[in-house]
C-alpha cells in the first residue's frame, strides 16, 4: 500500500496542532499530558512527530487533539 504524502507530510493537522499549542502556551510535554488524561496515550515524542508531519494522525485521534487544544476538528484540518 502506498501512503499519499501531501507536501511530503504524513498528516494535514500538524502545523495547526503546533499553532494551537503555542497559542495555549503549552509545551509538547504538557499537551501530551492533557491527551493522556483524556484517554489518548501519546508521548511528547509523538506530539513532536505530529507537528513536523512525521506521524500519521488517525481520524479517531482528532477529537482528542481538538479537545485538548480547545479548537474544532475542522480547524485542525484547515477547513475553517
Amino acid at each position: 500500500m502506498k501512503i499519499f504524502l501531501p507536501d511530503g507530510k504524513l498528516n494535514r493537522c500538524g502545523e495547526r496542532v503546533r499553532e494551537a499549542r503555542l497559542r495555549a502556551e503549552l509545551t509538547q510535554e504538557e499537551l501530551a499530558a492533557r491527551l493522556q488524561v483524556t484517554g489518548l496515550p501519546l508521548s511528547q515524542l509523538a506530539v513532536s512527530r505530529i507537528e513536523i508531519g512525521k506521524r500519521i494522525v488517525p481520524d479517531f485521534e482528532l477529537p482528542y487533539l481538538a479537545e485538548a487544544l480547545n479548537v474544532t476538528t475542522a480547524w485542525l484540518l484547515d477547513k475553517d
